[in-house]
């Protein structure tokens, strides 16, 4: 009867290890270890994308506060806001989107936990129905007795090797209880952090929502007052061609020029270095501006006040704040820096590439000076006559050919 007992009891513990085993397998380590952490990766995606908006809209917020003084409308403010409406509706998508990741997370969260719990309320179920056979319990109370009870050395062996695999089996499930627990323990804690979070995008998606409804009631006013000023406005407009006209001849007489006296020539080793490295680095080259943003897209645009009129930028347009430097794109060699309507514009070559950086008040290079990556080339030019504006224009050209720089900087 002993040896029987014993045998029922070694296929118990062996058949209850096997299926807890199992269990383990098919429900704690794919709940736990694999579909909650693809989708907290995605909330951290969506959260980085959502400060980097907010300091979009900062760097929007510190140039309207460089503006002038009053309430006036302007083009530059008209502009400037409407930067922050377009950043403010992309940043209530992100916190939108943030927010169902987080709904769809803690959903995941919940069945995780419950699958746990399950676990764990079937390992304490077999803890107890182990404690209370009535076998187990003569053995705790006199585990000696039962071994000096044996009728052989062989059974005493094999009694003694039953005692400390089933001592070790029971250790076993007091671990699986507790590891289990403290697994649940770790869903609640992230439980309670993506509510928190939760609860925290809600917030800000309430106060983007009436920051945005805000600034476009005041970007209707603007656009009301600036329509009513069309005569002054279409001066400014057909004064701002006629100089862009004038520095956009100028460029291109310069380009055109160097591009002759390249060609007469074949590129150095170190010039198609640099012209190979250029072209490796097309859409992750730095902005020519540490802060700000476009203020003006390459190609035609509608104008910002009256939809009849269309503008054809040769470059882009990056506006920032006051006293802000330009920098180069790339490493190079400065080979022209000439003035057009009181401001600077330097033309840098990497290879058969060149960057130009136009609009500067003053200048941090000379003709023939190497330049590094995001080294200065000059400050950019603020005009009191267009509400403060400090912007750069800035171009690409591929031998005398115009390029998209939107394509080559780094989004």
């Amino acid at each position: 009867m002993a040896m029987m007992g014993i045998k029922n009891k070694d296929r118990f513990a062996k058949g209850q290890k096997t299926n807890w085993i199992r269990l383990f397998i098919l429900v704690l380590i794919p709940c736990s270890l694999f579909l909650a952490p693809a989708y907290a990766e995605s909330v951290k995606e969506l959260q980085n994308k959502q400060k980097k908006l907010q300091q979009e809209i900062e760097q929007t917020n510190n140039m309207l506060k460089q503006t002038k003084k009053d309430e006036s409308a302007t083009l530059n403010k008209l502009q400037l806001l409407g930067q922050n409406i377009k950043t403010q509706k992309k940043l209530i998508r992100t916190l939108d989107n943030e927010i169902t990741a987080l709904d769809r997370e803690m959903k995941q969260l919940h069945l995780t936990r419950d699958s746990l719990q399950k676990v764990l309320d079937r390992y304490k179920e077999d803890y107890a129905e182990m404690i209370r056979q009535s076998h187990y319990a003569r053995m705790q109370q006199s585990p000696l007795l039962f071994l000096l009870s044996s009728d052989s050395f062989q059974q005493l062996a094999r009694r003694a090797r039953y005692l400390q695999e089933f001592a070790h089996f029971r250790q076993e499930q007091v671990r699986r209880i507790e590891n289990t627990q403290a697994e649940i323990d770790v869903q609640n804690d992230l439980l309670q952090t993506n509510k928190n979070d939760k609860q925290s995008a809600l917030s800000s998606r309430k106060r983007e929502q009436e920051n945005l409804k805000r600034d476009e009631r005041k970007q209707q006013t603007m656009l009301n007052q600036l329509k009513s000023k069309e005569k002054d406005l279409s001066k400014q407009l057909k004064a701002q061609e006629k100089k862009v006209a004038e520095l956009n001849k100028k460029i291109d007489e310069m380009i055109r020029k160097e591009a002759e006296k390249a060609s007469k020539t074949s590129l150095t080793k170190e010039q198609q270095l640099l012209a190979g490295g250029f072209e490796a680095n097309k859409g992750r080259l730095p902005w020519p501006v540490e802060k700000g943003m476009i203020s003006g897209h390459f190609g035609k645009q509608q104008h910002p006040v009256y939809s009849q009129v269309t503008i054809d930028n040769k470059g882009i347009y990056l506006q920032t704040v006051a006293g802000a430097k330009a920098r180069a794109v790339y490493k190079g060699e400065v080979t022209s820096c000439f003035m057009v309507a009181n401001t600077y514009a330097v033309i840098v070559q990497h290879g058969n590439y060149r960057t130009v950086y136009s609009n500067l008040s003053k200048l941090s290079v000379k003709q023939g000076d190497k330049v590094e990556t995001k080294q200065a080339i000059g400050t950019i030019f603020t005009d009191p006559e267009q509400d403060q504006k400090t912007e750069l224009y800035f171009q690409i050209y591929k031998d005398r050919n115009l390029l998209n720089p939107e394509l080559w900087i780094a989004k």
